[in-house]
C-alpha cells in the first residue's frame, strides 16, 4: 500500500475540520491503484468541491494514480485569479 502525504487548502480545510478529518501534512496509506478522485471521495469531499489536484507540486488530472511518497494537495474553487495562473491551473481541463 502506497504511503502519501495529504494536504487540503483554503475552504476545504474548514469542510474537513467539520468532518473531523485531518488536512495538513497527513501521512496516509492508500490502496494500490488509488486515483486522486478516489482520494477526494475517501476524505468525504465531492468532485465539485475540488477544482485542482496537485501531485508533487504539479497540477494533475483527477484520474492520476497515486504512488509511494506522493505529496497530494487539494485546491477548492474560488482561488484568486493571479494565483490560478501562477499555480498553473487556469483554463486547464483537469477532470
Amino acid at each position: 500500500m502506497p504511503i502519501i502525504t495529504f494536504n487540503a487548502f483554503s475552504f476545504l480545510q474548514k469542510k474537513l475540520k467539520q468532518k473531523q478529518i485531518d488536512y495538513s501534512n497527513v501521512i496516509m496509506k492508500v490502496e494500490q491503484g488509488t486515483t486522486a478522485m478516489d482520494l477526494i471521495r475517501q476524505v468525504q469531499l465531492t468532485p465539485e468541491e475540488v477544482e485542482a489536484v496537485f501531485v508533487n507540486g504539479r497540477v494533475a488530472a483527477f484520474d492520476t494514480i497515486l504512488r509511494e511518497n506522493d505529496r497530494v494537495a487539494l485546491i477548492p474553487p474560488g482561488t484568486p485569479g493571479p494565483y490560478r495562473v501562477m499555480l498553473g491551473f487556469k483554463n486547464k481541463k483537469l477532470q
